[in-house]
């Protein structure tokens, strides 16, 4: 089956081929680990994950690497050059507060003065978070997820590469310097042109730093500053690297190629942060491109409005996990399927109603593997001509269609399933992209039910003890106390049963 997906840098919707039959070489930015992953991070993960999941589905091996970034990763982001101060410089601040508060667990960063504590206490955050979420990449943590920090050599040799090539220069003020007018193709992925850029858009706009610079728009790849909160000795002097120059390393170190099939992340990196990616790979490596498809997901949205922390809606996953978010705890697969099921070229609205919604496909998907597997045992043998398969997999290759393959799914998952062996197996292959039924090899589908809880159990035994002495007040207290802590409570044949709500 073909493959389309939207290519930003060129604009359109295109075929999807991988430069070797053997493998797709994929590249994410990952999180800078100087806090919590929010809702939004983790919708631009997920969508990298559904890229790699919809590709192995349609048979292709996918070598996924992504980054972490615990160094020279700037406040005021949104300038290529980098403003404000160091990220994990704020990082340490919060910490300290956050130690007499007790906002951070007894012994977890001992020392808020060490930013590689603080990034580790991040980065266990992060991959916990993206565990429970099902994102691949974060069980091959050791092999496939890139530490900034651990790749300094590499981008001295990416830097020192640049300056040899005719790209950079060390400015007066002894910061390295990409030069933007070295590279014909400086704005193509993000539309801007070197005009658009020229009144400081760089960042660095007092009259001083720019003329430190031969262009407003040129940007730091290293920066000689030994008070620096994280430094190494370089030929250009002690200091630290600039953002954008991490990825291109980390890209080129692990995937071993010059040029790659598929970059990914967030909106908001398309400039600067991709754009100048793509100058130094290419200034570096003379290669024509950088990465063929550049994928990036939309924005997120909460109740309609941008997330804030002054609006009060702004959310880390495990916000909404923990019940934070919503008055009451959400399952994962819930929380996988809300931030996965909207098309990521349209922002998303993340409503309670959503959550709800979604637990309502998770559970039926769920329940429809429980009599399955009481039915089949083990799946049987089928092939992607299976009429759902083909669906679902012609709107996958749609753009990643993932409403469109949601919706030919339902229908099917509450129909009867005389074949129940090769039902299981549908669902297995339909599962492998959508990872919510189960979620994970250590979940299942029976984990939120109440029958193995003997405080709720007892409280079910109650009501029915209740019903039976015409005590409607007692059982409808019991009942609300039950449905207050997020179960729902049915009153059947064989007597009073409750289930844990998903979301």
């Amino acid at each position: 089956m073909d493959i389309r997906f939207y290519n930003t840098l060129t604009n359109r919707v295109e075929p999807f081929e991988p430069i070797d039959s053997d493998c797709v070489r994929m590249y994410s930015c990952g999180p800078t680990v100087y806090d919590f992953a929010h809702i939004g991070n983790f919708r631009s993960f997920l969508f990298a994950d559904l890229v790699r999941r919809t590709l192995e589905y349609f048979g292709y091996p996918v070598h996924h690497v992504m980054n972490i970034t615990d160094v020279g990763h700037m406040t005021d982001d949104a300038l290529a050059d980098g403003a404000g101060e160091d990220k994990m410089a704020a990082a340490s601040r919060r910490i300290r507060e956050d130690k007499k508060s007790g906002k951070v667990p007894e012994g977890a960063v001992e020392n808020p003065d060490d930013p590689y504590q603080i990034a580790q206490y991040y980065t266990d955050a992060f991959l916990e978070d993206a565990r429970r979420l099902g994102l691949k990449v974060a069980f091959e943590y050791e092999d496939n997820i890139l530490h900034a920090t651990q790749n300094i050599d590499a981008m001295q040799d990416m830097i020192g590469q640049l300056i040899d090539n005719g790209h950079a220069y060390v400015g007066p003020d002894g910061v390295v310097y990409y030069s933007v007018e070295s590279f014909a193709d400086y704005g193509q992925l993000s539309g801007n042109t070197l005009d658009q850029l020229q009144a400081g858009a760089g960042g660095r706009v007092s009259d001083q730093d720019q003329a430190n610079k031969r262009h407003p728009a040129d940007f730091m790849l290293w920066k000689a500053d030994p008070s620096h909160i994280m430094k190494w000795d370089s030929p250009w002097g002690t200091g630290y690297p600039g953002w954008h120059i991490e990825c291109s390393c980390m890209a080129r170190k692990r995937l071993g190629r010059d040029v790659i099939d598929i970059h990914t992340g967030g909106e908001d990196l398309i400039f600067p942060h991709h754009e100048c990616e793509i100058a130094q790979s290419r200034g570096a490596t003379g290669a024509d491109a950088f990465a063929r498809f550049w994928m990036h997901a939309r924005f997120l949205m909460v109740e309609g409005e941008k997330m804030s922390k002054r609006r009060g809606n702004f959310w880390t996953v495990r916000d909404v996990l923990e019940g934070r978010a919503t008055g009451r705890p959400v399952h994962p697969a819930v929380l996988r399927l809300e931030l996965i099921k909207s098309h990521y070229r349209s922002n998303m609205n993340f409503t309670k109603k959503g959550l709800q919604d979604s637990a309502g496909i998770v559970k039926r998907l769920q329940e429809l593997r429980t009599r399955l597997e009481d039915a089949a045992g083990q799946p049987a043998d089928v092939g992607p001509d299976h009429p759902v398969l083909e669906a679902f997999g012609k709107a996958l290759a749609d753009d990643l269609n993932i409403a469109g393959a949601i919706g030919c799914v339902m229908p099917w998952a509450s129909g009867d399933h005389p074949q129940p062996a090769e039902s299981l197996a549908v669902l297995d292959r339909i599962n492998s992209v959508l990872a919510v039924a189960p979620l994970a090899e250590n979940d299942t589908a029976g984990q939120n039910a109440a029958a193995d809880e003997p405080d709720v159990v007892s409280l079910c035994a109650a009501i029915d003890q209740a019903r039976a002495q015409k005590d409607w007040t007692r059982s409808d207290a019991i009942r609300a106390e039950l449905e207050a802590a997020g179960y729902d409570v049915k009153t059947t044949p064989d007597g009073t049963v409750a289930e844990k709500k998903l979301a």
